[in-house]
């Protein structure tokens, strides 16, 4: 078992090692979700020299934490960016960022502090509107929400402290020339795919529709669909 020390305690992850591997996609999950869903996906991308790390989030998988409050966006983030140190310390190759969902919006979150070159691609699936419009994903909820509204009396609404919250998010920022793919369902009803399809223009992102397709792209009947473009995208920028 693979644990790192997090701030709300331990956090898992996994590592599906290839010898001599093309390149390594540092993956962060959705809400709901954890690395055990992902075996398929990493025995798709090892057969194209791929290795996966996946993060389980706080509170999901094995990792601690309440899965009710897996964090605040900057809690997450700074989850995530423990797990990508360990990843650069133990993998040699050209490094790649994915997150799905909850996931996407953490890796914005981290790439807000990312310099120029620190990754070699981003990949966005399920990506929340909120995230792209300035506003927290109602999922990134934090244990600090109750105790403030305890230490207030109880005065302030939930709804108020979570719009508190989500108005900390200045939005995300993309470090310069970083490529972008973002794939997204067509039919996504969580994460309506016009706001991504107006984000992606604006960013130069290439943009990947899914007819009849929802949410959870890698485990929709377009997985193997979702699988090939995210490999092609990944092997034209570790191959270069």
């Amino acid at each position: 078992m693979l644990y790192l020390a997090g701030a709300r305690g331990r956090l898992h992850y996994r590592r599906w090692q290839l010898d001599n591997a093309q390149a390594v996609l540092a993956f962060l999950p959705g809400i709901g979700q954890h690395s055990a869903h992902y075996h398929r996906f990493a025995r798709a991308l090892a057969a194209h020299g791929i290795e996966l790390w996946a993060l389980d989030t706080s509170g999901h998988g094995l990792s601690e934490g309440d899965p009710e409050r897996p964090g605040t966006i900057y809690e997450l983030a700074a989850d995530a960016r423990l797990f990508l140190d360990q990843v650069r310390a133990h993998a040699n190759s050209t490094l790649f960022l994915m997150g799905h969902s909850l996931g996407a919006a953490t890796t914005l979150a981290v790439l807000r502090e990312a310099e120029p070159g620190e990754f070699a691609g981003l990949v966005l699936c399920g990506t929340p509107e909120a995230v792209l419009e300035g506003r927290s994903p109602r999922s990134a909820r934090g244990a600090e929400a109750p105790n403030r509204a305890r230490a207030q009396g109880g005065s302030r609404s939930r709804a108020a402290l979570a719009t508190e919250q989500e108005s900390d998010w200045p939005g995300p920022r993309l470090p310069e020339g970083l490529p972008v793919l973002i794939v997204h369902g067509a039919d996504d009803r969580r994460a309506p795919v016009d706001p991504v399809r107006d984000w992606s223009a604006q960013v130069g992102a290439r943009l990947h529709t899914y007819p009849n397709a929802g949410h959870d792209l890698l485990h929709e009947p377009v997985h193997a669909e979702v699988t090939a473009e995210i490999v092609d995208f990944v092997h034209a920028r570790s191959l270069a």
